[in-house]
């Protein structure tokens, strides 16, 4: 049987600063929200339309993630979508989908900590890689 894709790329912006946290057996995440947005002309009006991904980001490229992005980096990111269930605050059962990236370049000379990253930075998270 055929297996199935799934496959996210995305261009974007930060909407806030990374959230970052480390575990105990020595794993980390760094987690992000994404703007992306399209532009369009309809009766000689110009429109847009900007939609917001959740995205994650695992261990080694949770931690390029954390050191290099601001609010305001402008970044490619290429990963997968994935669901997670939790329950409210009321009790109910919700869903939310995030995007799992496994790889990730800067588009921008963002400076963090007091040093700039490159233009062409990046990284990839292999581990996460779907096969």
């Amino acid at each position: 049987m055929a297996r199935g894709i799934n496959k996210v790329t995305l261009i974007g912006n930060l909407g806030g600063d990374p959230s970052f946290k480390t575990f105990s057996n020595g794993g980390s995440v760094t987690n992000i929200s994404l703007a992306t947005s399209e532009v369009w002309k309809k009766d000689g009006e110009t429109k847009e339309r900007t939609e917001w991904h959740n995205v994650v980001f695992h261990n080694g490229l949770a931690e390029v993630a954390n050191k290099y992005l601001q609010k305001g980096s402008r970044i490619y990111l290429e990963g997968s979508i994935r669901s997670r269930k939790y329950e409210d605050k009321e009790g109910k059962e919700r869903t939310v989908y995030e995007i799992h990236a496994y790889e990730m370049n800067l588009l921008d000379a963002s400076k963090q900590n007091g040093s700039p990253a490159p233009a062409d930075a990046g990284a990839r998270e292999d581990d996460d890689i779907p096969l």
